[in-house]
């Protein structure tokens, strides 16, 4: 029985992807790493450190410190989400709708604190999830399921009896580690990759989500 549904957010609620992917490629060119949008995919859903940390080890510098990179890319990223940042499509009706299950309702999240709270400020969403957490208080972030099973745990549910809802492999991979339900949503690029076969369900957007689906992870 589902008592809880816990939300990513980048990909899934604001359309971040793109601007995570502009942030990423304006700033690591300033130490010499030329990445195109396909090669930011390869960290879809990482951590901002975890990200930093991966293409450091491809491909090392000594300009800046790793640290500093990570502050830029949170800094352009959140610049870019206060110009451009909007809501994917059925994101209020998916909320409204999972409102009316009687369920709690969370945010789990791999970006920071500042980003989390630049992205539900941009869209007005904030005051519908009870509990709103980021990786950045874990010891590793998603693929790993801490984020999710301290979520389910603030909740006060056991983590078998909570439905994620995530657009990244990562994420779900985070999500079924953590033994929870989960409707994978992928952006259309991903969409039939097969590994997202790990997922209870997959769907095209969240304007799918209805009675039918629910009734089925709530088998």
């Amino acid at each position: 029985m589902i008592e809880a549904v816990i939300f990513d957010m980048d990909g899934l609620l604001i359309d971040s992807e793109p601007l995570w992917q502009q942030a990423e490629i304006a700033i690591f060119k300033q130490v010499e790493i030329i990445l195109i949008p396909s090669m930011c995919l390869q960290t879809k859903g990482l951590r901002i450190d975890e990200v930093v940390e991966y293409w450091y080890k491809k491909y090392p510098w000594d300009n800046l410190s790793k640290l500093q990179v990570e502050e830029a890319i949170v800094n352009k990223l959140i610049e870019l989400i206060h110009l451009q940042g909007k809501a994917l499509a059925g994101v209020k009706e998916a909320i409204n709708y999972v409102k009316t299950k009687d369920v709690k309702i969370a945010l789990a999240s791999s970006s920071s604190s500042k980003i989390i709270n630049a992205a539900l400020e941009k869209l007005n969403i904030a005051d519908n999830f009870e509990i709103i957490y980021s990786a950045e208080s874990e010891f590793l972030g998603k693929p790993h399921p801490g984020v999710y099973l301290t979520t389910a745990d603030k909740l006060g549910v056991s983590p078998q009896n909570c439905l994620a809802l995530e657009d990244s492999l990562n994420g779900v991979l985070a999500a079924k580690a953590a033994q929870m339900k989960c409707i994978a949503i992928p952006e259309m690029s991903e969409f039939h990759n097969p590994k997202f076969a790990i997922a209870d369900i997959v769907l095209e957007s969240l304007e799918q989500l209805n009675d039918n689906i629910w009734d089925l992870v709530n088998l």
